[in-house]
């Protein structure tokens, strides 16, 4: 990794300073010259380079053909935001036709560009499209859901675990609906999604939950803007963590954790109004 000033171009405005998370720009205050120490702790966040007006900064991990200027015309305003943010709903009512391959791409695209801890980037994304597996996953989540209703309804272990933990048995019923409704066929897992996005990063990584949930939140914003659905399956990411260790990366053809998971599909028809917060 080599980070240089190109003395003749910069204009000594200190931005790269200001915003280096690891203290590699230094400015001296009499000159104001700007120059570079200890570039080991680069953690390739890039900011020096997005944030100099004048290209300035010379980084190798950033050559010029992987930096762009931001183009203000096609910000939306805040008012849209806003609007796209309200607007979004889990929204379970699918149609069997799939998301478009443009739609994916751009969902997965943007959620490459949340932020991870330290710039870790240890978020890997994982695509399920193919039929067989989706119902792989869904067999895979019922049962596991099932093999604890079972236990949780043995007479026993009612008797002793109800009073300590009602939680639990708030989802014991629905437990059984659930499996026979996937019985019958009506999908009360996936709600019929053709593509689930799983959300994976090494058990090593201590922020791997947090920097998964951004780049999920960046890609359900991007697909609501595609009118694409997505539903964040709690369920499937329970069952994932209630199972026997990799039991669920096997099956979904993931390496690590699974941090979180989405599902997505078209929707039947769009929410005409949203709901306001209390």
């Amino acid at each position: 990794m080599t980070i240089e000033i190109e003395q003749e171009r910069c204009i000594r405005c200190g931005r790269c300073v200001q915003v280096c998370p690891s203290q590699i720009m230094i400015r001296n205050e009499r000159t104001k010259r700007i120059d570079t120490i200890h570039p080991g702790r680069c953690i390739g966040c890039g900011h020096c380079v997005a944030a100099c007006p004048a290209d300035a900064v010379l980084h190798s991990g950033f050559p010029p053909q992987r930096v762009h200027p931001v183009d203000r015309g096609l910000l939306p305003a805040p008012e849209q935001v806003m609007e796209l943010i309200r607007s979004r709903r889990s929204n379970r009512a699918l149609t069997p036709r799939p998301v478009p391959d443009e739609a994916l791409r751009q969902i997965v695209e943007a959620a490459r560009y949340a932020p991870t801890a330290s710039n870790s980037r240890q978020v890997s994304l994982t695509l399920v499209t193919d039929p067989e597996r989706l119902r792989r996953i869904a067999d895979f989540t019922v049962g596991i859901f099932d093999t604890t209703a079972r236990k949780l309804m043995n007479p026993v272990v009612r008797t002793l675990l109800k009073p300590l933990r009602p939680d639990l048995y708030r989802y014991a019923e629905r437990f059984a609906e659930m499996r026979r409704e996937h019985e019958a066929g009506r999908d009360p897992i996936l709600r019929r999604a053709t593509a689930l996005l799983i959300f994976h990063t090494p058990a090593s990584n201590r922020f791997g939950c947090e920097d998964a949930n951004l780049a999920c939140q960046n890609a359900s914003l991007m697909a609501q803007s595609f009118g694409v659905s997505q539903i964040y399956m709690g369920f499937v990411l329970t069952a994932a963590r209630m199972a026997k260790k990799n039991a669920f990366a096997r099956i979904a053809g993931i390496a690590g954790r699974p941090q979180a998971i989405m599902a997505l599909g078209m929707p039947a028809f769009e929410f005409p109004n949203y709901a306001e917060r209390g």
